[in-house]
């Protein structure tokens, strides 16, 4: 497992921060040892920073900033601390590093936004782990002006405003260029909003590396070369019917590019054989784009016996993309269910189980953005975003399936396991169409025998991972989900290699 692959929620942290601090015999050590870690990297980063601003809160995220302070100053830089007037230390530690700064001849002043003029780095010391509501008029007022700045600006553990356990962001909240997490990541850093404010990641572990081994409740966040965990070589005597075989079920009248990138997606990742059942109208026009699938219509004749028939010979069912939500779909979409295959559903299946309440075989994979999930939770996309790692369990709850959280920092649930999240993907993916490729993945690399839980952490990283490498070749904006499939063939076979990226440090 890489470095920051373990991601803690609020209370390991503490209790992590509880032993060391038992074990050292002084809390302070810690905090120390932060603001000690924080200045090694500013130095890293900003050697040059002369004039340096920090601004402290009043709880140890503050002790941590004026101990980060003294030691700027010991080093001939020009520092000013600031705080609000209601900000002063509260806790023993916090009131014990101020003490110590302004015993080394340091000043602590009140904040005004003119302080912030000739900054060459701004250090955001407000608040840590703790804070998980909106800030204050007065706190607001403080965070737009560090925002407003212009000079880089610096977060010691985590953002402020930003709710570390969640990712969510329920007000103003500091943009940092660069945050350092002290003790171990963060879960709410690398989901959801909170991707907007932490800019580049690192991690100090402040010598609890003991304590930190004992969490194995830990979420864990997948990466690139993570895909060699799932995706070896295929042995010499494969043949297509050792590769699994997928039916992509969809494609409604207006529907039919939907079920043909689901259909081609399975086929890059990998998939032996690839049956499209679909509307009879899109059959023509689907074999001439990919005429490497088998490509079957579902409304004349017998449409259910054709179904079935289908049915028979699947080993995995990608079922959604496209749909709709008519006759034909409810019907489609009831007997897929009735199979008791392995499946894959996406886009308008999932809004038929919202509506239709059904049941499910087990071993589904459901793959929701925030709205279908507020719709299959009876709640609010604006819900959803502000707990994604409840809401995944909570559908993992109720439907008794895997589930694959779209969006910045996607995250994979399953019942009775720690969640992952993927450290891959890029805002150019929001357009229409990805999530029927990533439908095609995930039943492509279930059919060739992964179970349901990793074939959706692997599906969802070989899906992002081929984003990120599509989007280096053009830029973000534009990219459409056709322009994934060359890097799904590629990444789906890591004993290759693959280019690193350009924006690794960035995606850390």
């Amino acid at each position: 497992m890489h470095a920051d692959a373990a991601l803690l929620d609020t209370a390991a942290l503490r209790a992590i921060e509880a032993r060391a601090a038992d074990a050292l015999g002084d809390g302070f050590e810690l905090m120390r040892r932060a603001g000690q870690a924080a200045w090694q990297e500013s130095l890293r980063h900003w050697p040059q920073a002369l004039r340096i601003v920090v601004v402290c809160g009043p709880g140890n995220n503050g002790g941590d900033g004026y101990v980060f302070a003294m030691r700027a100053r010991e080093a001939g830089r020009e520092v000013r601390v600031l705080r609000l007037p209601d900000h002063a230390p509260r806790s023993p530690l916090a009131k014990r590093a101020c003490a110590a700064f302004e015993a080394a001849g340091g000043r602590v002043e009140t904040a005004q936004p003119a302080a912030f003029a000739r900054a060459d780095l701004v250090v955001d010391a407000l608040f840590g782990i703790g804070l998980a509501r909106a800030p204050d008029d007065a706190t607001r007022a403080l965070i737009d002006a560090i925002n407003a700045s212009g000079a880089p600006v610096f977060a010691l553990d985590v953002p402020s405003g930003v709710d570390a356990e969640r990712g969510h962001v329920p007000g103003a909240a500091v943009r940092a260029m660069r945050t350092i997490e002290f003790i171990a990541p963060k879960r709410g850093l690398v989901t959801g909003a909170a991707l907007d404010h932490v800019g580049e990641r690192s991690a100090a572990t402040l010598g609890c590396e003991a304590w930190l081994a004992q969490h194995d409740e830990a979420v864990e966040r997948i990466r690139e070369p993570d895909l060699a965990r799932w995706l070896s070589p295929r042995r010499r005597d494969s043949h297509k019917g050792a590769n699994g075989r997928v039916l992509c079920v969809g494609g409604d009248h207006g529907g039919a590019g939907a079920i043909a990138l689901c259909a081609q997606a399975a086929l890059r990742s990998g998939a032996g054989l690839v049956d499209v059942g679909t509307r009879t109208a899109h059959v023509g026009g689907l074999l001439a784009r990919l005429p490497e699938a088998m490509v079957h219509a579902l409304d004349a004749g017998d449409p259910m016996a054709a179904i079935d028939e289908l049915l028979a010979r699947a080993g995995v069912v990608a079922v959604g993309p496209g749909l709709g939500r008519g006759e034909w779909a409810q019907a489609l979409f009831a007997r897929v269910l009735a199979s008791a295959r392995p499946l894959v559903l996406d886009a308008d299946a999932l809004n038929l189980l919202a509506e239709l309440a059904a049941s499910l075989p087990r071993d589904c994979v459901l793959t929701p953005h925030p709205g279908e999930a507020a719709r299959l939770l009876g709640s609010s996309a604006g819900e959803v975003q502000a707990d994604r790692y409840a809401a995944a369990h909570a559908l993992c709850e109720r439907f008794d399936a895997v589930v694959v959280l779209k969006g910045a920092g996607t995250i994979v649930a399953a019942p009775g396991r720690a969640a992952c999240v993927i450290g891959a993907g890029n805002p150019g993916m929001a357009v229409g169409g990805m999530g029927d490729v990533l439908c095609g993945v995930i039943a492509a690399l279930r059919a060739q025998g992964l179970g349901a839980f990793d074939a959706a952490c692997a599906g969802a990283l070989l899906h992002s991972s081929a984003g990120d490498h599509a989007a280096l070749d053009g830029g973000e904006r534009g990219l459409l989900p056709s322009d994934l499939m060359p890097w799904l063939r590629r990444l789906a076979n890591p004993e290759h290699g693959a280019p690193a990226r350009a924006d690794a440090e960035r995606k850390i």
